[in-house]
Formats: structure tokens, C-alpha cells, sequence
């Protein structure tokens, strides 16, 4: 009789929390429930729910307990069981594409890269072809990690319109504006007999996601993201812990913010934008250097700031960028009032160069930089649009696991 009633209790727990498990697995995805203590703590359920609840997280191969409880050093009171992201559990296809190339991986909860495919540098004017060598990559993963797939994401340099999932503006592509991008990658994940949905989104609002969740941004409340790749800047915003994409996924287009009134045309029709005005390819230009073939703008760019900085010329252009920049983001925080920026790219190096410069132009041109600095930060997750490209794909478990697993 006892042993059916323990039974029965544990159910009657476990069904109680049920709808903590998506709030809760979160928790431990994002770091911030590090023991089971904490997730009681930050759910606000009893000991014994959240027990429940870990427990069947577990059961789900999504999560890992701490069979033997601790305590941190100098902590006070009972031990708590630690939680972390089951290391074996399932995971989810990620690709980006980019003006110099593709990269597929697998990532796993945690935001941790489990395996990738060597990058391709070449990108096809036809976009179902790189989709479905993108796919195909991660198929290949797949296959020779032999990992459980829930989902599939995708990151494009260009502004994704919503609902449809439509690519306006992949200037750097040569591909149309206003491919089917979301439908031709979903119809790519389909073909290759690969579970879960399949996500499609800007790289920049990606990376800002895997930012905020994993990286620079992670505690931020409202998150301004601002990075240059390998050709053109955009933008991203976390709002109140959510990505803001607009009404129609096109907010933050903020390349297109004028720093230069005389400066370069730009292809929006205006001149002297951010997206042409502090871009690797404009900061060749302005250190006097014509682009090599060899390798991406980005890393040319990178490579002459961090080993030639002594020049004279490299040192000017780095410095005319970080003031262009520093502009435009005085204007973005006038407008948006954030409580962090992180900068990802080559902005990200300019500001590891120079932080003082660009902290300086902010707060002069910018009345909430005067009445309280505002944080700027580097980005701090290497591919994180790739990792961002993961969290949409994760987001269905995240939201509902046993309705997305079971």
C-alpha cells in the first residue's frame, strides 16, 4: 500500500509541475539554474516539485543530475543536487550563410557546438543550391555522430520578412531579393529525412539571441546588438528578455543609419550609411589597402588592426571607424535607451583597440550617456549567429519538451 501511494504522490508532483518543465529547462539551458536548489528557488514550487521535475527533464535525455549533492565553497546549509545540459542528449541543425561562405553544425542545449562541417568560401547566386549544400552538411553530421535531431536553424545576412520568411535584401548574395528562404530551407530538412521544424532569421538578431542567452549579453534586460561580418552592419534589440523583431521581422535595420552625410552611396539610395561607412570593406578602403581574394574582408580587416596597428594609416582608419561608430550608436542609444551594447565583428575588435575612443564618442553624443554610462561590450561566443540560428530551432522543446520530444 505504501508503495502505491509514493507512486501516486510522485505523479501528483510531477503533474503539478508539468508546466514548469518548459520554464524550468530554460533555466538550466541558459546557466542560470545551475542546482536543483536554485531551480526550487526560481521556479517557486516546492522541493519536491522541482525534484519531480528535474527528474522527468532527465528521464527526457535533455538534462543531467548530480547523483551525489554539494555544496559550493563557504556556501551554508543542505546541498543541493547540480543540474547541467545532458552532454549525449539530442540536438538541433544549424547553418549560416554569409557574403564569404556557409558553415553547418549540430549544437546542443547549452548553446554548445557538439560537431561542424569544414566551411565552404564559395556561395552559389542560386539559393537553393547553398541551402541544400548547407542541409546536406548537416545531414552528413548527423549520420556521423549518430545524435538525435529535434529541429533545424538558419542564419542569412539579410532582413527575413514575416511571416512568409522571405530574404529582401541579400545584397552581398547576389541572390534575389525576396527569396523564399525559410520555405526553401524547410523543404531542404524535410527532404533529408531530418526531424523537428525548421527556423530562418537575420544573423545579427540570431547572434543578439545566443548573446543574450549564453554570451555578452546574458542578465541584460534591453540588449542592443551592433556588428559588422563580412560585408554591411546590422542591428538586433532584446527587449525585456525577448527578440524584437518589428511587426514584420525588420526592426534594427540600422545600417542604414547616416553617419556621413557626404560619404559613400550607399545601396539604400542614401549616403554615407553605417552599412558602407564602417564595414570591413570601408575600413580597407580607408587604410589605402585594395581587398585580397584570398581570404574574407573580415579577416583582412582583423588581421591589419591586430598586427599592424603601429601604422600610421591602419591606426587612422581604425580611429575614423570607431567615430563613425560610435555616432551611430550614440544615436541608437538615444533612441532605445538600453541597458547594454554589445558589438560583434569587426566592430568587436575596434572596440578591444580602442575602447576608450569609442566609449567617449557614445557618451559625448549620446544624453543618456551623460546622465549614466551605458555598458559597451564585446561579444564573447565565436559563431554565435550560428549558436543563434540553434536557439529558434530549440525553442519548441524549450517551450513544450514533452509535446515536442514525446
Amino acid at each position: 500500500m505504501s508503495g502505491k501511494v509514493e507512486g501516486t504522490t510522485s505523479r501528483t508532483r510531477l503533474d503539478r509541475g508539468r508546466g514548469a518543465l518548459g520554464p524550468a529547462l530554460e533555466l538550466v539551458h541558459t546557466g542560470r539554474a545551475p542546482t536543483r536548489a536554485v531551480l526550487t528557488t526560481e521556479l517557486g514550487v516546492t522541493r519536491a516539485t522541482a525534484g519531480a521535475v528535474a527528474a522527468e527533464l532527465e528521464a527526457l535525455g535533455l538534462i543531467r543530475v548530480d547523483a551525489r549533492p554539494g555544496a559550493a565553497a563557504g556556501s551554508q546549509g543542505r546541498p543541493s543536487h547540480r543540474l547541467d545540459v545532458a552532454e549525449d542528449g539530442p540536438v538541433v541543425l544549424a547553418g549560416q550563410v554569409h557574403a564569404d561562405g556557409f558553415r553547418a553544425a549540430l549544437v546542443g542545449l547549452g548553446g554548445r557546438i557538439v560537431a561542424t562541417a569544414p566551411g565552404c568560401e564559395t556561395v552559389d547566386a542560386d539559393p537553393a543550391k547553398v541551402l541544400g549544400s548547407v542541409v546536406d552538411a548537416g545531414a552528413e553530421l548527423l549520420h556521423e555522430t549518430g545524435r538525435r535531431c529535434v529541429g533545424a536553424g538558419l542564419a542569412v545576412p539579410s532582413a527575413v520578412a514575416e511571416p512568409e520568411g522571405l530574404a529582401l535584401n541579400p545584397l552581398h548574395l547576389a541572390w534575389p531579393a525576396g527569396a523564399t528562404v525559410r520555405e526553401i530551407f524547410a523543404e531542404r530538412v524535410r527532404a533529408a529525412g531530418i526531424a523537428g521544424p525548421a527556423f530562418t532569421g537575420n544573423d545579427v538578431n540570431l547572434a543578439a539571441l545566443a548573446e543574450h542567452r549564453h554570451g555578452a549579453g546574458r542578465g541584460a534586460r534591453d540588449l542592443l546588438c551592433v556588428a559588422t561580418g563580412h560585408r554591411g552592419v546590422g542591428g538586433a534589440l532584446v527587449l525585456d528578455g525577448r527578440l524584437h523583431t518589428g511587426s514584420s521581422g525588420l526592426a534594427l535595420e540600422v545600417g542604414h543609419l547616416t553617419v556621413n552625410p557626404e560619404g559613400r552611396p550607399c545601396h539604400c539610395g542614401s549616403r554615407g550609411c553605417l552599412d558602407v561607412e564602417a564595414d570591413p570593406l570601408a575600413f580597407l578602403r580607408a587604410a589605402g589597402r585594395d581587398p585580397g581574394p584570398e581570404v574574407s574582408l573580415l579577416q583582412q580587416a582583423n588581421d591589419l588592426i591586430r598586427d599592424h596597428y603601429t601604422d600610421p594609416a591602419i591606426r587612422t582608419a581604425a580611429e575614423t571607424l570607431i567615430d563613425r561608430l560610435g555616432l551611430g550608436l550614440a544615436g541608437l542609444v538615444n533612441i532605445l535607451n538600453p541597458d547594454r551594447v554589445i558589438l560583434g565583428g569587426l566592430h568587436r575588435t575596434l572596440l578591444d583597440t580602442d575602447p576608450d575612443r569609442l566609449r567617449a564618442v557614445v557618451a559625448d553624443r549620446s544624453l543618456w550617456g551623460r546622465s549614466g554610462s551605458v555598458p559597451i561590450l564585446a561579444c564573447t561566443l565565436d559563431h554565435n549567429s550560428l549558436v543563434g540560428a540553434a536557439e529558434l530551432a530549440w525553442q519548441p522543446v524549450l517551450d513544450d519538451p514533452l509535446g515536442a520530444l514525446v
